[in-house]
């Protein structure tokens, strides 16, 4: 749910290009639900029949024209236009078996041509064992067909075991299942890193066959040209991101659509710093450019280790740490702002004796502990920021009068983030402070040993983001 978070990496697309356009050419043509395939039922998803459903064990011969007008007229008239343009098809493997000349076309052409699994159907019921099965047969498939073996992967029908089995099988530049950022992103499974380029479903021909989609071709071109000025300015920014658009042949191959394709193109070509490249090449760039860098994860640590290193974050008082261990902890917690968030709704969650013990845990500011060199190693860094180690005689005169005057008002120790501070306003917050409630003070003291615990964890997870 983090993601980059507020400042996104810079890309470093080649040139210095302002924003990365990926087009894709999904070929799922033959590859569609049809009991000539041995699938139980047929199609009924992204046609131009509204409200089309499986009819089981028959043939649906409207639908199986419509998806062969992408084989047969769709695809011919997107290859025209986009034959001189770096895209990537997402293939299904059968429906590249099915189509060796326009298999051929693609090739000629310089496409990727990343796998699209081995049948264009839904993968949601499929036992883990049953979808591995067919992603090693669809990758069989591929490298027949084409000569090698596919180096991106995108099933989109895919279940909850997608992602993890494209990971696993090691030999994919990318996976395309997601649909969560602008920007590629590194994902992990088992120690193994996995890149993802996230695809799209809004600049998405697709919509041409769902409620409340595009209506016409200048609906379409209208919602591509938006997104890219607004993706453009990000890049002018300093921000630049990834547009992906999605096309399929039985939809925006039909000529009343294709033409509104064709002038967005004209469109994205008139302006300076766009990189048109195909999802492979953006994945080796981002690979080179931004490799997986090995992360602390407080969420995929076991209890003990997780206890034994951020124990101490609040002084002396490790349950903080346990209690936060039991909460919902996830990548959003694997940084300094995400641990601190669980850390300090443990500790706002106890009752107030038990906060007063932590509370208590801590050492004066510039006390006796601190002469004798007792403080824990977290707290002596602490005070030596602001001079506290270094101390007049007559300014440890007054911050043991201080510490003593406060203590006996409000009964715990004067605690304050010292970072946020120098010597000399740390000494006006004492004076100003004993003047408070104890009640008052209690809240605020609280409030001082969570930003404190910010800035503890902040040295040990420095990286803000993933």
């Amino acid at each position: 749910m983090r993601g980059y978070g507020r400042l996104t990496p810079d890309p470093m697309w080649p040139g210095g290009a302002k924003i990365a356009i990926q087009i894709v050419l999904n070929y799922e043509e033959g590859g569609e639900n049809n009991i000539l395939h041995g699938d139980k039922a047929s199609e009924a998803f992204l046609s131009e029949i509204v409200g089309a459903s499986a009819w089981d064990a028959q043939r649906h011969w409207n639908m199986e024209s419509i998806y062969e007008y992408g084989a047969r007229a769709g695809f011919w008239r997107l290859h025209r236009l986009l034959k001189d343009l770096p895209i990537t098809v997402y293939g299904v493997a059968t429906s590249l078996a099915r189509s060796p000349e326009q298999v051929m076309a693609m090739q000629d052409a310089g496409w990727e041509i990343a796998s699209h699994g081995l049948k264009w159907i839904e993968y949601k019921d499929f036992t883990e064992e049953e979808e591995r099965d067919h992603l090693k047969q669809a990758i069989a498939l591929h490298t027949e067909i084409t000569g090698s073996r596919p180096r991106g992967w995108y099933t989109g029908r895919c279940s909850e075991n997608t992602m993890r089995l494209v990971a696993e099988d090691g030999g994919f530049a990318y996976c395309a299942d997601s649909y969560a950022d602008d920007l590629p992103y590194w994902v992990r499974f088992d120690g193994e890193d996995q890149l993802v380029v996230p695809y799209t479903l809004d600049c998405n021909d697709m919509r041409f066959a769902t409620p409340q989609g595009f209506n016409s071709g200048d609906q379409f071109e209208s919602y591509l040209r938006d997104t890219f000025d607004a993706l453009y300015a990000e890049g002018v920014e300093g921000a630049a991101k990834m547009m992906s658009v999605g096309l399929h042949c039985r939809l925006v191959g039909r000529p009343g659509r294709v033409q509104a394709l064709k002038r967005f193109l004209e469109y994205a070509n008139g302006h300076d710093g766009v990189w048109f490249a195909t999802r492979e090449q953006i994945a080796d760039h981002w690979a080179a450019a931004h490799p997986p860098t090995p992360l602390t994860r407080p969420s995929m640590m076991d209890k003990t280790t997780f206890v034994n290193l951020y124990g101490s974050i609040f002084e002396h008082s490790p349950w903080v740490a346990e209690d936060a261990y039991k909460l919902e902890l996830g990548p959003a917690h694997d940084c300094a702002n995400g641990l601190h968030a669980a850390m300090v709704r443990a500790f706002r969650a106890a009752p107030a004796p038990k906060r007063l013990d932590v509370l208590d845990a801590h050492p004066d500011l510039a006390g006796k502990l601190a002469a004798a060199k007792q403080l824990t190693s977290e707290s002596t860094a602490e005070q030596s920021s602001a001079g506290l180690d270094a101390l007049t005689d007559q300014e440890r005169t007054t911050f043991t009068e201080l510490n003593e005057e406060y203590t006996v008002k409000h009964g715990f120790p004067f605690i304050i983030a010292v970072r946020d501070h120098t010597k000399s306003s740390i000494l006006e917050a004492f004076q100003a402070r004993i003047a408070n409630t104890s009640e008052a003070e209690f809240d605020e003291a609280c409030r001082q040993v969570e930003r404190i615990a910010y800035f503890r964890l902040k040295d040990m997870l420095p990286d803000d983001r993933n």
